[in-house]
This record gives C-alpha cells, sequence and structure tokens, in this order.
C-alpha cells in the first residue's frame, strides 16, 4: 500500500491472486480440515476474513474460479457450527467422499444428456429432406 493506503495497481493485481488462490482452497475439504485443527477458525479476524471473501460469489469475481464449489463451501464457513465439524477428520472424508460421488454421478448424466443430443441432431439431419434442383 502506498503512504495514503491505496493499492497500487500491481498490488491490486496480486491481491486478487492470492485472494483467487485461496479461496479456490474452500472446495477442498482436507484443506478446510487443515485449517481447522490448526485453529484458525477460532480466530474471529481469520473469520471475519472469510465473511470478507464472499464478494466472490458476484458473477464479475466468480467467471474467474476453476473450482465453484468453493463457493458452496465459502457459504458453509459462514456457519460456527460447519467450522466446529470439519475438524472431526471422519466429517472431512464424508464430505470429501460426496464430493467425489458427486463429480462421478454429475459427469456420467453430462455424457449421456451429450450424447442424447447429439443422436437428436443426427435424426434431424437424415429426416430433412434433401433440396431438389430446379431444371
Amino acid at each position: 500500500m502506498s503512504a495514503r493506503g491505496v493499492e497500487s495497481e500491481e498490488q491490486q493485481k496480486i491481491r486478487f491472486q492470492v485472494e483467487l488462490e485461496f479461496v479456490q482452497c474452500f472446495a477442498n475439504p482436507n484443506y478446510l480440515h487443515f485449517l481447522a485443527q490448526r485453529g484458525y477458525f477460532k480466530d474471529p479476524a481469520f473469520v471475519n476474513y472469510i465473511k470478507y471473501l464472499q464478494y466472490w460469489k458476484e458473477p464479475a469475481y466468480a467467471k474467474y474460479l476453476k473450482y465453484p464449489m468453493c463457493l458452496h463451501f465459502l457459504d458453509l464457513l459462514q456457519y460456527e457450527h460447519f467450522r466446529k465439524e470439519i475438524v472431526n477428520g471422519q466429517c472431512a472424508r464424508f464430505i470429501d467422499d460426496q464430493q467425489i460421488l458427486h463429480w462421478q454421478h454429475y459427469t456420467r448424466k453430462r455424457v449421456r444428456l451429450l450424447q442424447n443430443q447429439a443422436d437428436k441432431h443426427m435424426m434431424n439431419i437424415q429426416n430433412e429432406p434433401t433440396p431438389q434442383k430446379s431444371v
């Protein structure tokens, strides 16, 4: 920060990159468990920082996320009960397992959906009348 307390363009860029990377780490339940074990979620300043990071839910910022699941965990981290439960290794493993199952199901469902669309498209092409040449 400059003497006036205003960030330079370069500082803003670095802060954006750091916060982008950090908020995306929330998509990993094992990382949340790591933070909880070390007591970060008991620190009011850290909890405040998590509240501040909610701006990533705005479309102007969310479009930069590679792991949008982090936004769901960002929401959950707003609740003290979740912050207390994630310290439990079984809880983190359960969430991790559920996340993997979700991705597997989503991938299979997405492949089926795309295949159905491709099949319909091919049938439409085959059923189109061919243009006749005028003599």
